[in-house]
């Protein structure tokens, strides 16, 4: 069964990356120009970001394995009709509905997890697995897409989500323990309606700072939309009978320091494969496929990691340790990548893909293990889809703020060392990714001093689950 759920965790996360090295072939293909092809990425985003919380609130109400299942199909069908598309405006909507499928799936997935390992050895180990997918699975991306844009043809970067789906939905129909949901309680349409728009006006608003600028009314008209309605329905979880995000899913202190984390993590992830795949191809002049290669010992070093921290680490320490080293190796690396140049070499580069393997791993499954304990069943959806939305909108911050420092870092580079010419412009670009990594760096700091702070200790947990039990909380996942 873990294998299923990781399956399709795979599948969601490494559709982060794998289109982005198709669309220089899909943009031949289809004929789209450089304004659009940004939608491409977004019209996911977009979709995913804003429908996670529906997602999760289904989960709950209609049962896990049935919204696992439908998301699975969803997404299958939905990457299918992107690999044949023949359009760009076809590409566009199968990748929202991508997205929104990958909205039901992702939660379902993790509240899968949360309501079926309650042993604390298999539990780590399950939250090992998962917590490492979680940060390799951009790298998978990057490997699968350039091996699969190279060989085959970009299509395939969308159909091999077909393949992996029926093998997840097998084995799902046959693994996946048949539990009902809650679907006697009502689904706050309202409370749905302004968490959703407001996720999309923050994701929107995150994605148009990059091409747009920041002072442009497509972005922080949507920002400050995005609070207006945030704040619209955080009061409305306040008071609705039936709210689609519980407060008390969010209020905790050991599950608010892990969405923390996760976003932080996220944000600052994007250091490593936005702008490293960047100088790998465009420096190093890596090809696509030799660029995810590179990215292989990151990979490894997740998995052997995380097994580590999930099994024998985490137990005896606690996240209260463990995530911010890993927050602090995170920023090592960063520190790392700011010493490479125009004649550096790949093996100046494998030292910090490591470190920044040990860091996410120290981050990931702790943090994601930390989000789901103690939660009631029935509230496992919501929380799961809080994990997701942590990622996503810190993927989100992450591409808009680094992108917009590294290329205001390049502007003012090129202007102070002109006239432009190809070795002012290589220098600017160099630059710019030094920048990235540098911000990068300050992102982890400061994830390693908010999580210190915010998580509980050890003892202070078992404290937390000694009173849970006592005053008759659901004592089931509070190992």
């Amino acid at each position: 069964m873990l294998a299923t759920v990781a399956l399709a965790q795979l599948m969601v996360v490494l559709d982060a990356t794998i289109v982005n090295i198709a669309m220089p072939s899909a943009q031949r293909a289809l004929g789209f120009t450089d304004n659009d092809r940004q939608w491409i990425v977004t019209a996911y985003s977009l979709a995913f970001g804003s429908l996670l919380l529906l997602g999760g609130r289904l989960s709950d109400l209609f049962g896990r394995r049935r919204m696992f299942l439908i998301g699975l199909v969803g997404f299958a069908v939905a990457s299918a009709l992107g690999g044949a598309a023949r359009t760009f405006e076809l590409l566009v909507a199968a990748r929202a509905l991508q997205g929104a499928f990958g909205a039901v799936l992702a939660p379902s997935a993790l509240s899968v997890l949360t309501t079926t390992f309650f042993d604390p050895k298999e539990r780590a180990r399950a939250f090992g697995v998962f917590g490492a997918i979680a940060g390799m699975g951009g790298a998978i991306g990057l490997l699968l897409g350039g091996y699969l844009t190279e060989n085959v043809s970009w299509r395939w970067n969308l159909y091999v989500n077909v393949l992996i789906a029926v093998i997840a939905v097998v084995a799902g129909l046959v693994l996946l323990p048949r539990t009902g949901g809650t679907a006697k309680h009502r689904l706050d349409i309202i409370g749905v309606a302004l968490g959703s728009a407001g996720l999309f006006a923050l994701v929107f608003g995150f994605s148009q700072a990059e091409p747009k600028g920041w002072d442009a009314p497509l972005t922080w008209a949507p920002l400050a939309a995005s609070v207006l309605l945030l704040g619209a329905f955080a009061w409305r979880q306040r008071t609705a009978a039936n709210p689609a995000l519980p407060l008390e899913v969010i209020l905790d202190r050991d599950r608010g320091a892990s969405f923390l984390s996760i976003l932080v993590a996220g944000s600052g992830m994007f250091g490593v494969f936005l702008f490293l795949t960047y100088y790998l191809q465009a420096t190093l002049h890596f090809t696509p496929m030799r660029t995810g290669l590179a990215f292989l010992p990151m990979v490894v070093a997740i998995i052997v990691t995380s097994q580590v921290q999930s099994n024998v680490l985490l137990p005896r320490f606690g996240a209260k340790a463990l995530v911010p080293l890993g927050m602090m190796l995170g920023a090592v690396a960063m520190a790392w990548f700011t010493t490479l140049g125009a004649t550096s070499s790949y093996w100046q580069v494998l030292p910090g893909l490591v470190v920044m393997g040990a860091g996410m791993a120290s981050i990931m499954p702790a943090s994601f293990q930390l989000a789901t304990l103690g939660v009631d069943q029935r509230l496992a959806g919501a929380a799961s889809a809080m994990v997701s939305t942590s990622q996503q909108v810190g993927g989100a911050i992450g591409t808009a703020l680094l992108n917009t420092l590294a290329a205001t870092a390049a502007s003012h580079y090129a202007t102070a060392h002109g006239p432009v010419s190809p070795g002012v412009l290589g220098a600017a670009t160099l630059h710019s990714f030094t920048t990235a990594y540098t911000w990068s760096a300050g992102i982890f700091l400061l994830g390693a001093v908010l999580s210190a702070m915010l998580f509980r200790s050890r003892a202070a947990r078992e404290i937390r689950v000694a009173e849970r039990v006592a005053l008759g909380a659901e004592p089931v996942l509070a190992h």
